[in-house]
């Protein structure tokens, strides 16, 4: 893993955390190398790796299935949401100390982690998705209990145009009294993704007002589509 830390510590995330303060979203472009995505894909038929198995269609969230790793989480993930973290977490409490939210996120993730256990959260939110011709994910966001880390990455694991077509991943802003906005972004494979999981400051004549954003992923044309998304927070169920 130390050529992966190499990677995670060249990254110029200061260019990272002005994209994250002026729209909600950032790409950490090439960041996995193509065996890396080789590899994390064909583990999705690994039942041991899993905690559950979610088919989008049965809940209304879309179409096609995502898989919740269990712990421990395979090394390259481990090493990916432990060391990113460190990296974001100044960025969410800028953003608190801007919308008055009295919470400040530790910049270990194994002392956010103690955090979430006292709150009963102890399961892994690691997952991989995918789909198939026609499959989608409708707008969300990933909370999973009382206490939440407001920023998660997706992995590209599949090559747009190649793999697959269609199948963008949408963002959607809600300012307050104005309509939605909506924001295509087509990461590459080996691309990481990283965006805001529920909201962003945004500052106005009078300070700072929250600007609400959810995410999915459009209709996959043709092909398959796998993605990884690493959440910083664990779950309640």
């Amino acid at each position: 893993m130390a050529d992966l830390l190499q990677r995670i510590e060249n990254t110029d995330w200061q260019s990272i955390t002005e994209s994250m303060h002026n729209n909600g979203y950032a790409v950490l472009a090439n960041l996995l190398s193509n065996d890396e995505c080789n590899n994390l894909s064909s583990g999705y038929d690994q039942p041991e790796l899993y905690r559950k198995t979610v088919v989008m269609a049965r809940h209304r969230f879309g179409l096609g299935e995502y898989k919740y790793f269990n712990y421990p989480l395979p090394e390259l993930l481990q090493t990916l949401r432990t060391h990113i973290y460190t990296h974001l977490a100044p960025i969410a409490n800028t953003w608190f100390k801007a919308l008055n939210i009295e919470v400040s996120f530790p910049l270990e993730h194994q002392t956010f982690l103690q955090q979430c256990h006292s709150k009963n959260q102890y399961k892994a939110t690691a997952l991989i998705l995918k789909y198939d011709e026609g499959g989608f994910n409708t707008l969300h966001q990933d909370l999973y209990g009382e206490l939440y880390f407001p920023i998660q990455i997706v992995l590209m694991l599949s090559e747009p145009e190649k793999d697959f077509t269609g199948g963008e991943f949408i963002l959607t802003q809600q300012v307050p009294r104005a309509q939605s906005k909506a924001i295509v972004l087509r990461p590459k494979k080996g691309d990481i993704l990283i965006f805001t999981t529920n909201f962003k400051p945004e500052k106005g004549t009078k300070g700072y007002y929250r600007v609400n954003m959810k995410h999915g992923v459009s209709e996959v044309k043709t092909g398959k589509r796998y993605a990884l998304g690493i959440i910083f927070h664990d779950a309640e169920k």
